[in-house]
């Protein structure tokens, strides 16, 4: 019989999204719904769901699950991939779960799940909460309540879909060209796709979308699953004959990884759950609405950037750079960030990491006088840092090798496990982590910092700790060392870099303010890499930088209009030697910046618009004001269009009751087109009703390949 100390339905909402579960007479909940807001339902309308939804009428003779618990297993009757793997001094555990509560919140947005298997010696918690934006986070705790000690192989959350998704959408790529996105049919069977680099890497996961039919911007239903976490990974798909799909994910763990002796506990990275019935937007503005609801999101304007990489790249010269700076503040920018090459011995790649002091061969003043010049100038001064990683050509790696993250034996193994020629710190070593601690610390102190640009360029191969595995303690490392920094510098602000976008999930963002989303400069490329990444974060998040006119990454060449108008629709900057640039140039430039602080608030606290565009050749990136009172709109080319008359643009999220002004924003400078050139172009303006730009839409001119047009929207 059903436990009548415990509610038997649970149903849980918030902001146009619920989650329903059902607490069966033996075993964990069970979940009849995630998905679109049901409304109030009483406990006779959940009952008439569990009816309404049930697999079969016990007692039954198919020997399979009745229901998908909230946490998987064979003893359910599943013969998918397990939701906890485990074993006892090397024995396997099948357990047997009894729920202790199910401690539901006032909101009813919110419920903890209590569980134990004395038996086994296993308690668990799983935590649900359906979050601003309608995210649902999802994160279990198992302890070690016997004797002897318990390895724990995997735990994974997960929630059902329908079994109507046909489609699955992942994500890929490579270095300067990530967040690679890859639809297919949703395979049949039990699917994983694991990350074993220690960070998430540019070909990372990112997300799994299952779908009615491939995904589209604004249309259609989606259910997807991301995990929080900064390194190893495991996205997994559950599609079988006789049971529901599942979508989960959960923290990769090496063997022996995680032993938990008698008391000790294992919580899994949070995992983040969203339903969308509007498309991929519907989606981005579930997530956008997570992210700008935390505490900790930035509030006031975001900077617009210079960063010196690409300026000068190990080129350090202190007359030069406050040239540079001197330029900068000149046309507007409001923050500069000195990049790799200011510490130790630091000339090329191959010296110097972990030793995080001042270079006096090539700053004999410090970066005091540096640091005093930007602020002089009103801006903000950043550096550079790449704290869990270490050169051999280091004064750190010669006193202390045995702090490398590494297996001891094989560090001078011919091959070299080096990756740009530099090793990773065992930041889980408490010595180690006290010495980088301490040394940017000082330095955030004496200089005033007010922004790290934190990278980490290489990925963790046979990463030994303590004489076991050590990738999950080295990235609970990495984010109390965030964390710790920021706490004692309530002002500090810290940009995520991993070689670009190789490490960009929301397991980082709880403890960084910005993402560097690859370190591709070309705006073609960068076209797709900060759509696609700007799916889970907002675009005051991203970081997109216009680089000089030649990209470093690509070696293609494109007008400064089109680097712009790329960069205006994220958190914006410059990776370029504008110090080098022409009167003409830096006018542009300067024109830009006073645009981007004009609108910068429409596309950082807007919801995020995209196209369905047919022609693959056309992207339309835009931003509406949650009160629909103004847009800003870029209608971009990254090829030739298929027709040399394109489609019109419709202009979607506006207010269709509402008239819109449309211009032209000429202050990026003009755009390359051929001999179709609408009136409204012409003429730089058009005012229309948003109901007819939402569903007629504009003709646009036949732009060239990599052009661009920057449309700003206010209501009439």
């Amino acid at each position: 019989m059903h436990d009548t100390a415990l509610p038997r339905f649970v149903p849980l909402r918030n902001h146009g999204t619920a989650l329903v579960f059902e607490q069966p007479e033996t075993g964990l909940p069970v979940v009849l719904h995630w998905g679109d807001d049901l409304g109030d339902l009483s406990e006779t309308d959940c009952a008439q769901l569990s009816a309404a939804v049930s697999r079969q009428t016990p007692p039954g003779t198919l020997d399979a699950a009745w229901q998908i618990s909230i946490l998987p297993q064979e003893s359910d009757g599943w013969p998918g991939r397990p939701g906890v793997l485990v074993t006892r001094d090397g024995a396997p555990v099948f357990p047997r779960w009894s729920v202790t509560g199910l401690d539901v919140a006032a909101s009813a947005d919110r419920v903890v799940v209590t569980a134990t298997d004395e038996e086994a010696g296993l308690e668990l918690t799983a935590h649900y909460a359906i979050e601003a934006g309608g995210v649902i986070t999802v994160r279990h705790e198992l302890q070690n309540a016997a004797p002897g000690s318990l390895v724990v192989e995997w735990l994974e959350p997960t929630l059902p879909a329908p079994k109507t998704v046909d489609h699955l959408t992942e994500f890929s790529g490579r270095w300067t060209r990530e967040k690679t996105p890859q639809t297919t049919a949703l395979p049949r069977g039990t699917v994983t796709r694991q990350t074993r680099r220690g960070r998430s890497g540019h070909d990372s996961t990112t997300m799994l979308i299952a779908s009615i039919d491939s995904p589209a911007d604004r249309h259609g239903e989606l259910w997807a699953v991301h995990l929080g976490w900064s390194a190893d990974t495991t996205y997994r798909t559950d599609r079988g004959p006789e049971f529901v799909t599942l979508l989960g994910a959960g923290e990769l763990l090496r063997p022996s990884e995680i032993v938990l002796a008698p008391g000790d506990g294992y919580s899994t990275p949070v995992v983040f759950f969203a339903w969308s019935g509007a498309g991929l937007d519907g989606l981005s503005d579930r997530f956008h609405g997570y992210m700008r609801a935390r505490p900790q999101h930035p509030v006031r304007p975001r900077p617009l950037v210079l960063n010196t990489w690409e300026a000068v790249y190990f080129d350090h010269d202190q007359a030069n750079l406050i040239n540079l700076a001197d330029v900068a503040a000149s046309v507007g920018i409001e923050r500069f960030v000195l990049d790799d090459g200011w510490f130790h011995s630091r000339r090329d790649d191959t010296t110097g990491l972990g030793d995080w002091v001042v270079d006096p061969a090539v700053w004999p003043d410090g970066l005091g006088p540096l640091a005093a010049h930007v602020h002089g100038l009103g801006m903000e001064f950043g550096l550079w840092f790449e704290p869990e990683m270490v050169n051999l050509d280091s004064d750190l790696a010669r006193a202390h090798p045995d702090w490398l993250l590494h297996d001891p034996a094989r560090i001078d193994f011919p091959a070299g496990l080096s990756w740009r020629t530099q090793f990773v710190l065992d930041l889980a070593n408490p010595a180690a982590y006290a010495h980088v601690l301490g040394q940017m610390d000082a330095l955030v102190t004496e200089l005033g910092i007010d922004f790290i640009k934190w990278d980490h360029n290489r990925d963790l191969i046979e990463a030994v700790h303590a004489g076991r595995y050590g990738v999950h303690e080295q990235t609970l490392a990495a984010y109390r060392l965030f964390a710790e920094l920021k706490s004692r510098h309530q002002e500090l602000e810290i940009e995520s870099c991993s070689s670009g976008g190789a490490r960009s999930d929301l397991g980082v963002m709880a403890v960084a303010d910005r993402m560097w989303a690859s370190d591709s400069n070309d705006p073609v490329e960068r076209q797709d890499i900060q759509r696609w990444t700007q799916l889970l974060l907002p675009p005051e998040l991203v970081g997109g930088h216009v680089g000089p006119t030649v990209a470093h990454s690509s070696g293609r060449a494109t007008d400064l209009s089109y680097r712009l108008a790329t960069s205006l629709m994220g958190s914006a900057g410059f990776e370029w030697n504008i110090a080098e640039c022409t009167a003409d140039e830096l006018a542009t430039i300067a024109a830009f910046s006073a645009l981007y602080k004009e609108v910068r608030h429409i596309i950082h606290t807007g919801t995020a618009v995209h196209g369905d565009l047919r022609d693959r050749a056309l992207r339309l990136t835009g931003a509406v004001l949650p009160d629909r009172s103004a847009a800003v709109y870029t209608v971009a080319s990254v090829a030739t269009t298929e027709d040399s008359l394109p489609e019109h643009i419709r202009l979607h999220g506006l207010d269709p009751a509402a008239r819109y002004t449309v211009r032209v924003r000429g202050e990026i400078g003009p755009s390359l087109h051929g001999w179709v050139t609408p009136a409204w172009l012409s003429a730089g303006e058009v005012t229309l009703p948003g109901s007819v730009l939402g569903t007629v839409g504009l003709q646009i001119p036949a732009l060239w390949p990599a052009q661009a047009v920057v449309l700003h929207l206010t209501r009439a």
